[in-house]
């Protein structure tokens, strides 16, 4: 008992002399007890209240950041795409006992993708599996204006696609490649796309880790936790400059039943999906310059006659969305030949879609005498080939 009064006595005088100490200092220049009492920071002025509310200008670092990343979403929206697709599926044959061989209906399966504008004249790119073995591509800009497009070639490895706009503009806004070797990991990207049919939707996270491999064949990818879903494929990861860091291609699924997010997606680094691009762009220049070189050259003839007005063909058919319709066969002609009669509606030449009639007797006008070409036609409801050998065109004639 007598332990435990000593102590007390010695702490009650502790007590007293640092009371007595701070009162002495308080008149001083120094920091002491009294004005951490009195909340005081050591420079003088008041400290805040438990509990005061944060002031505005306390935030002015994230409220420029948050302006800069609505800018960078308006800036960059335009340029990026909703791809719909319509696949044919064929249906079955089967044996009716009664009716014999039995065709079901064909299926039309849609589809949904993503893409990114790259060129003001409106050269789109995406992902192959979006748009493999589809028998129509139409795109939808962000102010939801509808535009047919073409499918101009494709790297199923790299999965990705180059399509083009079929309109005159040449007023597209476009997104331009960043150099891919530069990302950094941990830095800051969006994904923008279509998920889910969600039109402008818009994700932020960071470039995760680099150089991922999606399967044995040691392709490279961007790893990011950026949120990507199903119907983002095809479309941009870009950079805080808008610029495409590399093209949404996948998602990681660790369990095969979750088909939502689950943190990791995989992109196509940009610098391989520009080589790519460039790559499908002069293989269409050499073409052009070999077609060119035919014009003066060329006087296909084939000595057919075909509507003006381009014929409208249901995707059904799995072929080409527009075909000519031949009118008038010249007698002892090519055509006539080769077996092409009036009626017919050929969908294809040498493989290859046409936009018009007119383009399509074009393409005959430039093609060498003597050139063995396959047209696709249809006919009383069927689709065949026909193989016919070009003549030489009259001055007078087709």
């Amino acid at each position: 008992m007598e332990n435990a009064l000593r102590l007390l006595f010695a702490l009650f005088v502790f007590l007293v002399a640092a009371l007595v100490f701070g009162i002495w200092r308080q008149d001083g220049d120094s920091y002491g007890l009294m004005n951490l009492v009195r909340s005081e920071s050591p420079d003088g002025e008041k400290l805040p209240a438990a509990g005061a509310k944060l002031s505005l200008k306390d935030v002015s670092v994230l409220s420029r950041l948050n302006e800069e990343f609505a800018k960078l979403s308006a800036a960059v929206l335009p340029s990026v795409v909703s791809i719909n697709t319509k696949t044919v599926r064929r249906g079955e044959v089967r044996w009716h006992p009664f009716f014999g061989l039995v065709g079901e209906r064909a299926r039309i399966i849609p589809g949904l993708g993503s893409g990114a504008i790259i060129s003001k004249d409106g050269f789109v790119i995406t992902n192959y599996h979006v748009i493999v073995d589809v028998a129509e591509v139409q795109i939808i800009t962000n102010d939801n204006k509808k535009y047919p497009a073409r499918i101009l070639d494709a790297n199923p490895d790299r999965d990705i696609a180059l399509l083009k706009i079929e309109s005159h503009r040449t007023d597209f806004p476009a997104l331009k490649f960043a150099n891919s070797d530069e990302v950094q990991v941990g830095q800051i990207v969006f994904a923008v796309g279509n998920p889910f049919g969600l039109s402008g939707t818009v994700t932020q996270g960071i470039i995760s880790a680099r150089d991922r491999h999606l399967s044995d064949s040691q392709l490279d990818y961007l790893q990011t936790d950026t949120v990507i879903n199903p119907g983002n494929s095809g479309g941009p990861l870009v950079n805080i400059f808008g610029e495409i860091v590399g093209i949404n291609v996948a998602i990681y699924r660790g369990d095969e039943n979750v088909r939502a997010w689950q943190g990791v997606g995989l992109a196509v680094p940009a610098n391989e999906a520009r080589t790519i691009v460039e790559g499908i762009k002069a293989t269409m220049k050499a073409n052009a310059a070999k077609t060119a070189g035919l014009t003066s050259t060329g006087r296909g003839f084939l000595g057919l006659e075909v509507s003006s007005e381009p014929v409208e063909i249901d995707p059904v058919w799995g072929t080409a969305r527009r075909g000519a319709l031949i009118t008038d066969i010249s007698p002892g002609s090519p055509a006539a030949e080769a077996g092409l009669k009036p009626g017919d509606v050929v969908t294809k030449f040498q493989g290859m879609a046409f936009r018009s009639p007119g383009d399509l007797l074009q393409i005959i006008r430039t093609q060498p005498p003597e050139s063995e070409v396959k047209l696709e036609v249809i006919r009383n409801s069927k689709i065949g080939d026909i193989i016919a050998r070009l003549g030489e065109r009259p001055d007078s004639g087709l």
